[in-house]
């Protein structure tokens, strides 16, 4: 790789990393050590063909896809998530906001999205969390936006069949998922 690839390479990380971060987490079921893993696997992967990739971040966010996918295949053990202390002991919320509201919700959808195939949580990912159009969504994953379409719908039907307390969690909330709302929580060790 010649200087100006790499410098064009530490641009992309510096400026991307965040983003990619945040779906390898939720790829990876909000395990944040699983999702750097994930991330630097698949930027280690990009570095290597730098210099031929036209569009960088689909090619990344692909890599995460497939990646993941293995890793689901290989059936390996599944690892509790433990944390430092119950997120309502972590100290006063702000005001005019429930964070066990808000906890409560996170380990729900967390758990839910644990229980759906891989592809149905990419399209879900990709879809509802990234906010990218169904044409990306179908572009990154090599299928028809029909495809993405149908898988979306079945995921989230299947979702409010694994989950149907995401809907009895309180008036406040949208019916559309944002990324906000269902930020992995830190695991600590």
């Amino acid at each position: 790789m010649d200087a100006e690839a790499q410098e064009s390479f530490r641009d992309f990380v510096a400026n991307r990393s965040p983003a990619l971060l945040r779906t390898a987490a939720l790829l990876s079921g909000g395990d944040r050590h699983a999702a750097e893993d994930l991330l630097q696997n698949a930027l280690v992967k990009a570095a290597g063909r730098w210099n031929r990739i036209d569009e960088p971040e689909a090619y990344v966010r692909r890599i995460l896809y497939r990646q993941q996918v293995s890793r689901w295949r290989l059936k390996w053990r599944r690892r509790e998530l433990s944390v430092a202390e119950p997120p309502e002991a972590s100290g006063p919320a702000a005001p005019g906001t429930d964070s066990s509201a808000a906890a409560e919700l996170r380990v729900v959808m967390r758990g839910a999205l644990a229980r759906l195939t891989a592809r149905q949580r990419t399209v879900l990912v990709l879809r509802y969390f990234e906010d990218l159009p169904e044409a990306e969504v179908a572009r990154l994953l090599g299928c028809s936006v029909g495809t993405v379409r149908s898988t979306a719908h079945r995921s989230l039907a299947r979702l409010r069949a694994l989950a149907p307390e995401l809907a009895a969690l309180g008036p406040g909330h949208e019916t559309r998922p944002s990324s906000r709302d269902f930020s992995p929580v830190e695991v600590h060790r």
